[in-house]
């Protein structure tokens, strides 16, 4: 473990007022046959535009905002500044509050100040005062801790966001900000919805005026419908269990909720333009099983899905529920240790936040990716700290408990390399841009905003040094003077630029160090190759179910589909695809026809059935193909966000094809097979 000395002067070397330097393993051109890896970035499968990358403030931002000035401001530079994390998104945390006589027992940081002011004398059994209407309920001058940050970085942040991690003490059922007595059961007071929705446009309407900001949108839950927040008591009544702000809030009380907080938010006199988001579950699936038991009027009154990304399974469920519903989808909050105890140069932590970057983008399909916080306690992680949460939480580390007059050196701040592979994403990926396909699970890619760029973005776990060949050829133009220049991170450095390699014949060769991350920058392509897409104009396809392998088939009573083994020239599995409206969004919607019989396939009264083609097909007869670009993909129905899929999981001959909500499950993806007619 590295002296504190040693700690800090490679935190100073890992700050970012300049870059790092080093040797980049054969930066320079290799011979095509070395080349072991293959990338193929793929601009016919284009995502929405990009927001940019973000972090939650809370906690740091409360344990840092009364920090002296050199801490708290560099600080700043490394998360909002161009040479560190360069994040252009923030999350605020409103705050709940324990009631006044409770003694603080949450983490460091954790005890986030609430927006009320409690006439004098009030205890935690005092519940009913507080009445949003009546300014002396209010502190206008509430959490100055995190506001500090607020203030600091307003000119740095696109797209402010307000959360909720738990309602005021005086609106939960335990009576702490902490869960409730059961972790499962509901802690929101079913008789103070109305009051926690005019609650949180309060804080959010008082901290635009103070700030000169504007809200874009507000998610009043933080993983809601889990068992990870309860209160326990010692001996002596006091809490003593439950480190965090926290509450169950069930998908019926959510729903309950999310009409609150609506009509709220349309009142006149409210100062804020807000809309809402939710849920910010902890991991896919749990937002998915949340999601589906809102009723469609709820659904409409949410304007962007927010989910993290603790559980990784189910990504591309809430990928396909988003562009079923044709909402913006974030990747709200991750975080993780990723290592064996606190380093500061191991690069395990750095290959490990970036392999979560890269699955998130390329599964999910976010329009953003945010931190839970960059910055954690560096006393909590260190060795004979409490380290709950494991040693290398967090890019960034320095103790919460600095005093006044503390410097840089009595209270260091320390870089690990999951700060350094992260600006690989952060520096190079930029707001504007799009996410586009890549042809393997290691890499992601992005057009420039303007076109006449790409990034790529690979990960090397590897102990090995790997050759990799960027194919180019699904661009339209590939400039003479084309370039790949590589920017790598590993242990012999920190965003280190190599020699620019030219394009030769659609290609260029790269070696790059084992246990890296590397970025390559290309310039000089643009447009969209005309063989790029999968889809063709006048081409016919084959779908095969891939849990089942047998092809999509017109049924025999001609209404419907059924799976069957496939047959070469089956006129019956023989089908077209036919963009609604040309272009390379990876939201395109399709008709799905038959080849012969002059039918399409639509859904109708929650089944899939054949139609007569009668010309402009309405949503139930279009479809939208996502991919993770492994060569398969589902078909969401643009009308109801179902999928297209084999019932029940069948895989024997004549299974019916019918739609059901997005799962992830193998009976929901098909590889698409071009004939050439």
């Amino acid at each position: 473990m590295n002296s504190p000395l040693r700690t800090r002067k490679l935190a100073a070397a890992l700050g970012v007022v300049s870059l790092a330097t080093g040797t980049l393993v054969a930066a320079g051109p290799a011979t095509a046959t070395a080349a072991d890896y293959t990338i193929t970035p793929d601009p016919s499968y284009q995502g929405q535009e990009f927001e940019g990358w973000g972090t939650s403030l809370v906690w740091f931002a409360n344990a840092t905002g009364d920090y002296p000035d050199e801490i708290r401001e560099r600080l700043a530079e490394l998360l909002f500044g161009d040479e560190g994390l360069a994040l252009n998104i923030a999350r605020y945390n409103i705050g709940g509050g324990n009631a006044p006589d409770v003694t603080d027992y949450l983490r460091a940081g954790g005890a986030v100040e609430g927006w009320w002011q409690a006439p004098e004398g009030t205890t935690r059994e005092d519940t009913d005062w507080w009445q949003a209407d009546n300014p002396d309920h209010w502190n206008e001058d509430a959490d100055a801790t995190q506001r500090w940050w607020v203030e600091r970085i307003k000119d740095d942040i696109d797209h402010w966001e307000a959360f909720s991690n738990s309602p005021p003490w005086f609106q939960t059922v335990s009576g702490y900000v902490s869960g409730g007595f059961n972790a499962t059961d509901e802690q929101l007071r079913p008789d103070r919805v109305d009051d926690f929705a005019a609650y949180l446009v309060g804080a959010v309407d008082r901290l635009e005026a103070a700030h000169g900001i504007e809200f874009a949108t507000i998610d009043p839950f933080n993983e809601p419908n889990t068992n990870y927040w309860s209160t326990r008591l010692g001996p002596d009544g006091e809490p003593v269990g439950g480190r965090q702000e926290g509450a169950h809030i069930g998908p019926q009380a959510q729903q309950d909720v999310i009409r609150a907080l609506a009509a709220r938010l349309a009142q006149q006199g409210t100062g804020t333009d807000a809309v809402i988001s939710a849920m910010d579950e902890t991991n896919p699936t749990t937002f998915a099983r949340n999601w589906e038991s809102y009723p469609a009027e709820v659904r409409a009154l949410v304007e962007q899905l927010n989910v993290h990304t603790y559980g990784t399974g189910g990504r591309t469920t809430v990928r396909d529920i988003a562009k079923g519903e044709d909402k913006p989808l974030w990747m709200s909050e991750v975080e993780g240790d990723w290592g064996n105890g606190q380093d500061f140069e191991s690069m395990a932590p750095g290959l490990g936040l970036a392999e979560r970057i890269t699955s998130d983008l390329r599964e999910l399909e976010p329009t953003a990716w945010v931190f839970w916080q960059p910055v954690e306690d560096y006393d909590n992680m260190k060795p004979g700290g409490e380290s709950e949460l494991g040693g290398n939480w967090g890019s960034i580390q320095l103790p919460f408990d600095c005093a006044a007059g503390d410097t840089l050196e009595s209270c260091p701040i320390y870089t690990n390399q999951k700060f350094n592979t992260a600006r690989n994403f952060t520096h190079y990926i930029k707001p504007g841009d799009r996410l586009i396909g890549t042809s393997d699970t290691g890499s992601v890619a992005a057009l420039s905003g303007d076109g006449d760029a790409a990034t790529v973005v690979h990960t090397n776990q590897s102990a090995q040094e790997r050759t990799v060949t960027l194919d180019l050829s699904k661009f339209k133009k590939t400039a003479r003077d084309a370039t790949v220049t590589p920017v790598v991170t590993s242990t012999d450095g920190a965003l280190v630029t190599g020699d620019a390699v030219g394009v030769r014949d659609g290609r260029a060769v790269l070696t790059v160090p084992a246990e890296s991350v590397t970025t390559f920058l290309i310039d000089g392509v643009s447009g969209v190759a005309k063989d790029a897409a999968l889809v063709q104009p006048g081409h016919t396809y084959q779908l095969t179910g891939v849990q089942s392998g047998r092809a999509l088939t017109v049924a025999d009573d001609g209404t419907g589909a059924v799976i069957s083994t496939a047959v070469a020239g089956d006129r019956d599995q023989i089908w077209t695809l036919s963009p609604y409206a040309k272009s390379n969004d990876n939201r395109q919607q399709y008709t799905l026809g038959t080849r012969t019989g002059n039918q399409r396939l639509a859904v109708r009264d929650g089944a899939a059935v054949l139609e007569k083609d009668r010309g402009r097909p309405d949503e139930a007869a279009r479809w939208i193909l996502s991919t993770t670009g492994d060569g398969t993909y589902t078909l969401v129905n643009a009308a109801t966000g179902r999928l297209l899929e084999v019932g029940g999981q069948a895989t024997h001959e004549g299974a019916p094809v019918t739609v059901w909500t997005p799962n992830s499950g193998a009976n929901q993806r098909w590889t698409i097979t071009d004939l050439k007619r």
